[in-house]
């Protein structure tokens, strides 16, 4: 059977910040993820696949539902009671590993709470006597991409345990008296069409970024998204050839920045330029200074500078505030930050 070719990041015309947001949670999981708005047809879930194709492998336990790495998180193999390597671990035996692709795990509409927490095998547990876990969509999810087309349309409280496990990086199942808890580390990304409904301000809040794009305008790069369209579809293999280097300097410069990131610096001052923007946009809370914060640090990184500049705190304002300032009942989301801020200076 041949592979499904992806069709490649690099190729993506346009759309830059939406690259660049989901470019940076990836260097920085701790960003809470990003939400894209926009029309359909503008390459939101192309780019997310894209994206997890060309990243590095990761090492896994073989069999592992959760996704485990050898050396971390081990107590959970032992509560849980499924996995094949459980044994070996008790008597310290080695495990077996592989390397395979970061996964994009989609969460569907209607998925429940227990699809997507997870649950409690009560047949295992009432003829074994003993508790098993069947993992949910989190576990999958962990050290991988959670893609939730339409998050808009989902139920409210689903949401909230997606955004909580984004913050925390752990899921808790609680059912029947059980408690269990595993890592659930992995980069959110949420797509919606702001004419179907808005999120309730609580929950967009809790994502870090948030881009708006709409269909390009440019007639070049139109034409060149229908070159580029029918080229992949005819020959997707040499498509993709053409765009292997592009694609592997992309993945170096994330490799670095991830290493770059612990050693970059901000001057004191630049804190107060944060605060600023964020009184003088009227951003409630706190959250949103510091995403600004750890967002222009990861700028800078991908940069491939230890010292953020204030290019780098504007970047991270225009991708960190849009959904957090005031609005007005009905007012859509406003896009352009350093606007709105100007604007209410001069006033």
């Amino acid at each position: 059977m041949t592979q499904r070719m992806t069709y490649p990041f690099a190729a993506i015309v346009g759309q830059e910040k939406m690259k660049l947001a989901l470019t940076l949670n990836l260097i920085n999981p701790t960003l809470s993820g990003v939400l894209i708005r926009g029309e359909k047809g503008t390459a939101k879930s192309t780019a997310v696949r894209a994206l997890a194709e060309i990243l590095p492998e990761i090492e896994v336990v073989r069999s592992c539902p959760f996704q485990l790495s050898l050396n971390s998180e081990r107590d959970v193999c032992r509560e849980c009671a499924r996995v094949e390597c459980r044994e070996r671990i008790l008597k310290g035996e080695p495990v077996e590993t592989l390397k395979r692709k970061i996964r994009v795990i989609e969460l569907p509409v209607g998925a429940t709470e227990d699809r997507v927490v997870g649950t409690l095998d009560l047949e295992h547990a009432l003829k074994m006597g003993e508790k098993r876990i069947e993992p949910g969509l989190l576990a999958a999810a962990h050290r991988g991409i959670l893609y939730v087309d339409e998050v808009n349309l989902l139920d409210d409280h689903v949401v909230d345990v997606l955004l909580d496990s984004a913050a925390m990086g752990i899921n808790t199942i609680e059912r029947e008296g059980v408690s269990f808890s595993h890592p659930a580390r992995f980069t959110l990304v949420g797509t919606m069409n702001p004419e179907e409904g808005e999120l309730r301000p609580q929950l967009l809040d809790r994502f870090g970024l948030c881009v708006h794009i709409e269909s390009l305008q440019d007639p070049e790069q139109r034409v060149a998204i229908m070159e580029r369209r029918a080229a992949f579809d005819e020959d997707p293999e040499s498509f993709c050839r053409q765009w292997e280097g592009a694609s592997a300097q992309l993945v170096r410069e994330i490799e670095n920045a991830i290493q770059l990131y612990p050693r970059v610096t901000v001057d004191r001052s630049l804190f107060f330029e944060i605060a600023a923007y964020c009184l003088d946009v009227g951003v409630d809370g706190h959250r949103g200074d510091i995403i600004i914060l750890k967002t222009a640090k990861t700028i800078a990184a991908f940069n491939s500078r230890t010292e953020v500049i204030r290019e780098d705190i504007d970047t991270a304002a225009e991708l960190a505030l849009p959904h957090r300032m005031r609005r007005q009942p009905l007012q859509d989301i406003v896009m352009d930050v350093k606007s709105v801020r100007r604007n209410r200076n001069q006033g």
